[in-house]
């Protein structure tokens, strides 16, 4: 019974937020409601054994990604004076694709024998761990090369050029 309570109440906490971050028509809203659907869904891998992707969730999603988003809308201008299409036409398109996506979900679902056994699911980060530092360790560590190599480009790519041979205009960037 607790186990049902539990997966109906992180079931809403992903649901209820997504709903809101559909139809939200302020996008600072929907990117916060976006963090509740986040963080519902880290609870759900969370509570079918899958450590390792509920954390990973949490850390990539939640820390990473949706921060980048909502740093970016919260400092981009967005002029007022537009004008947007009213009416239910802007909404057909997503309409339809969303009645495609439900039949398709539909099909598969009914299509899949559902009687099967649950088991006890077992840890996964200590496995996981274990083969990066022994059967995996040169993808690894070639893999964390690379976003060395990725990260030093574009701390390259986004310094400020200025020409070696210029001089200084005034006296108060001789100093600094």
């Amino acid at each position: 019974m607790t186990a049902d309570l539990t997966f109906i109440l992180l079931a809403l906490l992903t649901i209820v937020p997504a709903i809101w971050v559909v139809f939200s028509p302020n996008i600072v809203h929907a990117g916060f409601a976006l963090l509740f659907t986040l963080l519902g869904a880290a609870g759900l891998y969370a509570f079918m054994g899958a450590d390792f992707i509920a954390v990973t969730q949490l850390m990539v999603y939640v820390g990473g990604v949706l921060v980048l988003v909502l740093f970016t809308v919260m400092m981009t201008r967005v002029p007022h004076g537009e004008k947007r299409r009213r009416g239910l036409d802007r909404f057909v398109p997503a309409a339809v694709f969303a009645a495609l996506t439900f039949a398709v979900l539909y099909k598969v679902v009914t299509a899949v024998e559902w009687g099967g056994v649950a088991q006890m699911a077992q840890p996964t980060v200590a496995v996981i761990g274990t083969n990066l530092m022994t059967n995996y360790i040169f993808p690894f560590e070639y893999v964390s090369l690379v976003l060395l190599a990725a990260m030093i480009g574009a701390a390259i790519l986004i310094r400020e050029s200025k020409p070696r041979d210029a001089q200084p205009e005034d006296e108060s960037e001789v100093q600094s």
